[in-house]
């Protein structure tokens, strides 16, 4: 790494200088961006985009408590850390150096900075409140509703501000890369339930109903009538309330269930959208799509919508990362042959599969831009915390997308009825104007 200007105050020790060190042995490269200190120190270009603002010694003790994101995300949640100007310069590091680790030479030169600066204090430091805390047995029933509570009961009002008038927490389906973010998800909607082929009168199961978008869609614009489920509270309460506003309280019913306790079968079609995620590991894919086979009527059409990692990557969150502490407690990714294995296994035959990858990095910009927007509004609602852990979390999840180190899939498969699955010979009718 080529020497940068270190400014600073005469006489002080200077935090830059020991924090360059340790940049230029991680990366190897000199940054893009500028980086400042809470003493007046800094290193990197003065006329750079972007700068990183380490504001307290306690950023770099949060850095030693978990070397690698989780500290770094940490010092961020925490207020200890913060960016300003151009996001992206800062995570085009991070594509860079993916596997980004703090080796023991970087751990005692940050020591001996918190030695010498005086950072150190006897007293460990408190985690972020928004840190998740996970008890008990790995995806017991009160176990997975804690997480999904932990994610998705921050607050209607809140979620309203970040995604939109259409409330869908999911990839939403671009006609061209300036359509509306209302417009997509409206779209993604209509092509869910055309890809299901729903028809009036028939029964459709909605798995992580969500907010009851979806639901109240397919019951509006396909006639038929929809059974939602999920484990947030707040979202079972506000899907109810939008059913009724939207006059098909006749025709949607929202529980607030684990979807292994759906036993009201038989159902024409099943939508599982943005809940994937939260299933677990391959022997609970097992009992998930083999539950809603049994749910569905031969010739039943299930569609699944999921975030997948390619081909070669892990399939869960790394427990010591930052998604899994602060985002999705307990989520696991699947490449998307091992979540068509299960589904062909249950007895599905699978029809058709299509990627939405570039989608969802849209879908994400809109959502960024929405946080930046209500900024004020945000953290009045949530907590200038669970701003700062959605507005990194997306802004890292866009730029994931865009790369292809995160893929989203809908798979249709059908319950077939001795070779005899339904559909008719051509995808025609799934196709948007």
């Amino acid at each position: 790494m080529a020497r940068e200007r270190i400014t600073g105050h005469a006489g002080r020790v200077s935090v830059a200088g020991s924090l360059q060190s340790v940049v230029g042995r991680v990366t190897g490269e000199a940054l893009p961006f500028r980086v400042r200190f809470w003493d007046g120190s800094a290193f990197g270009p003065s006329d750079a985009g972007a700068t990183i603002v380490v504001r307290t010694p306690r950023a770099v003790r949060w850095m030693l408590s978990a070397p690698g994101e989780l500290g770094l995300g940490r010092a961020y949640v925490a207020g200890d850390l913060d960016l300003e100007g151009d996001w992206d310069a800062v995570l085009s590091l991070g594509d860079r150096h993916p596997s980004f680790r703090i080796g023991p030479a970087e751990i005692l030169t940050l020591a001996r900075l918190v030695l010498t600066t005086g950072a150190w204090r006897p007293v460990r430091l408190a985690l972020p409140p928004e840190e998740a805390r996970m008890r008990g047995r790995l995806h017991s029933r009160a176990r997975d509703a804690a997480a999904i509570s932990h994610h998705y009961d921050v607050g209607n009002d809140f979620y309203r501000l970040v995604l939109g008038e259409t409330l869908v927490y999911s990839c939403a389906y671009f006609s061209t890369p300036e359509a509306t973010l209302a417009s997509a998800q409206t779209d993604k909607m209509e092509l869910i339930c055309r890809k299901l082929r729903l028809r009036p009168g028939e029964r459709l199961l909605d798995v992580g109903c969500g907010w009851g978008s979806l639901a109240i869609h397919a019951a509006k614009h396909h006639g038929v009538s929809v059974v939602g489920v999920t484990l947030s509270k707040e979202q079972a309460e506000l899907a109810e309330k939008r059913a009724a506003e939207e006059g098909v309280a006749d025709r949607v019913t929202v529980r607030l269930q684990d979807e292994r306790d759906v036993d009201d079968g038989p159902y024409d079609a099943v939508s599982s959208v943005g809940m994937f995620e939260h299933v677990g590991s391959e022997a609970r894919l097992a009992e998930y799509f083999g539950h809603l086979h049994e749910l569905l009527r031969p010739q039943g059409r299930l569609l699944n919508h999921g975030i997948a990692n390619p081909y070669g990557r892990k399939t869960r969150f790394d427990k010591r990362g930052f998604g899994a502490r602060y985002v999705f407690p307990d989520g696991e990714l699947h490449e998307v042959g091992r979540t068509i294995s299960p589904i062909q296994r249950a007895g599905f035959e699978v029809r058709d599969l299509e990627n939405l990858r570039e989608h969802y990095a849209l879908t994400l910009r809109r959502w960024v831009s929405n946080l930046e927007d209500n900024r004020v509004a945000c953290v009045a609602l949530a907590g200038e915390g669970r701003f700062r852990v959605w507005h990194l979390y997306m802004s890292v999840s866009a730029r994931s997308f865009e790369r292809g180190d995160l893929q989203v899939h809908q798979v249709v498969a059908v319950r077939s009825d001795g070779g005899r699955s339904g559909l008719p010979l051509r995808r025609a009718d799934t196709v948007l104007a």
